[in-house]
C-alpha cells in the first residue's frame, strides 16, 4: 500500500482515527480568520487527486463557512406562523459557497477545485485549490493551461467547478435530468 492509501484510510473517519489532532486543529482553526492561505494541503491524497501540484502557480486557502440556515425576512404588519423560521434557502452547497468566498479574497486567481477538511456544530472548513492563470509555469503545463483561457474566468461564480456542477444538478444524465440542461431557469424550473 502506498502512502496515499494510508492517508485516505485515516481520513475516512478522522474524528475516531486521530482524536487529539482533530481537537487541536479545530481549536486553532476557530481562532483564525475565515479565509487563510496555507502552505501545504491538510489532505495530501485528496488535493493531489483533484489536481494540486507542489509547484509555482498553485495556491491553497482554507475557508470557513457557517453552518446555519438562513432566516426568512421579517414581514411587517402580519401574524403568520412561518415568519422567521430558520431554513437553508440557498440552492447551493456549503462547498460552492466556500469556493466563491475564497475567490473573492483572491480575485486574481482561479478556483480549480476544493475538498472538505473539518466540521463542528457551528462551522465547516474546506480547502480550496487556486491557480494563478498568469504564471508562466501554469501556461507552459499542458495539463492545466486550459484554465488561463477567457471562457474559464470566474469558474466558481458561474458554477463550473465540481461542487458548482453538483449544485446545478449536472452530475445526472439521461432519465430524470431532462430539465436540468442548459439551466433550470431556461426550463422555467425553480431550484429548491
Amino acid at each position: 500500500m502506498g502512502i496515499y492509501k494510508y492517508i485516505n484510510k485515516l481520513w475516512r473517519n478522522p474524528k475516531a482515527n486521530m482524536p487529539e489532532l482533530w481537537k487541536q486543529r479545530l481549536v486553532k482553526w476557530r481562532r483564525q480568520d475565515t479565509t487563510v492561505r496555507i502552505e501545504r494541503p491538510t489532505r495530501l491524497d485528496r488535493a493531489r487527486n483533484l489536481g494540486y501540484k507542489a509547484k509555482p502557480g498553485y495556491i491553497l486557502a482554507r475557508q470557513r463557512v457557517r453552518r446555519t440556515a438562513r432566516k426568512r425576512p421579517k414581514r411587517r404588519n402580519a401574524r403568520r406562523t412561518r415568519t422567521r423560521t430558520n431554513r437553508k434557502v440557498l440552492a447551493m452547497t456549503y462547498q460552492s459557497i466556500a469556493e466563491r468566498r475564497a475567490n473573492k479574497k483572491f480575485p486574481n486567481l482561479e478556483v480549480l477545485n476544493s475538498y472538505w477538511v473539518a466540521e463542528d456544530g457551528k462551522f465547516k472548513w474546506y480547502e480550496i485549490i487556486l491557480v494563478d492563470k498568469e504564471n508562466p509555469c501554469i501556461k507552459a503545463d499542458k495539463n492545466i493551461s486550459w484554465i488561463s483561457k477567457k471562457n474559464n474566468r470566474g469558474r466558481a461564480f458561474r458554477g463550473k467547478t465540481s461542487s458548482g456542477k453538483k449544485s446545478r444538478g449536472l452530475r445526472n444524465k439521461g432519465k430524470g435530468a431532462e430539465k436540468v440542461r442548459p439551466s433550470l431557469r431556461k426550463n422555467k424550473r425553480k431550484a429548491h
